[in-house]
């Protein structure tokens, strides 16, 4: 039973801190390349983990299958021109897990040509780390796009709107994550508008080895 914890751990929290990291140095890294260089300053340009990783949200990583890490500082008032930098600054972290999930995808394939018979200590938890980064990576550049501020999406639409629109949306934001969980926990959004794009997603770059995605989706450490 401990083995089989230790796997399951190994297989969500490698893909997981991986995708949670990239996130959040995209972020860095753009609004240090538009002028902003907090990041770079804390020392927060690094795929170190552990320069990024939030308990709590690691934690979440492991029992329920999606997590986060600590966000990256963004002094908006150093970028060149705030209100349209911020749309790339925001946008950065969903399109880097885009990317990963492609690439991870296309890992995927490759593993599953391989014959596993000779190899299946090394080969299938190779596999499962493909597959669950495919579905981690989806989920959080999804998520993270729900136009609601604090989230990237949030952000995102702010830099869009006209002025007024969008100081009427950031007045939203102290309340944003209540009202995140509250769509999370209490109403069908979670399961009726994500979960559909998602599964589209996870069909579109696994294609056939999309229940191995499903599979490794549904392993919980606890």
């Amino acid at each position: 039973m401990i083995e089989n914890m230790l796997l399951k751990l190994s297989i969500m929290l490698v893909p997981g801190l991986l995708a949670i990291t990239c996130h959040e140095v995209a972020h860095g890294f753009v609004a240090w390349r538009y002028g902003d260089p907090t990041a770079r300053m804390l020392g927060r340009l690094t795929l170190n983990p552990l320069k990024h990783i939030d308990i709590f949200g690691t934690l979440m990583l492991v029992v329920v299958g999606i997590g986060w890490a600590k966000p990256v500082p963004v002094v908006i008032e150093n970028l060149r021109n705030p209100k349209r930098d911020m749309i790339w600054v925001s946008a950065a972290g969903p399109i880097t897990n885009i990317i990963l999930a492609i690439l991870s995808a296309l890992l995927l394939r490759l593993l599953s040509l391989l014959p596993i018979a000779n190899s299946e200590f090394v080969l299938l938890p190779l596999l499962y780390m493909a597959s669950f980064s495919v579905y981690i990576n989806l989920l959080l550049a999804f998520f993270n796009m729900v136009p609601i501020p604090p989230l990237d999406g949030g952000r995102v639409l702010m830099g869009l709107l006209p002025h007024r629109q969008a100081m009427t949306l950031a007045r939203i934001e102290p309340y944003g994550m209540i009202i995140i969980i509250a769509l999370v926990f209490f109403t069908p959004v979670f399961s009726h508008i994500l979960m559909p794009i998602l599964s589209v997603g996870i069909k579109l770059l696994a294609g056939p080895y999309s229940m191995l995605v499903y599979k490794a989706a549904s392993f919980r450490v606890i």
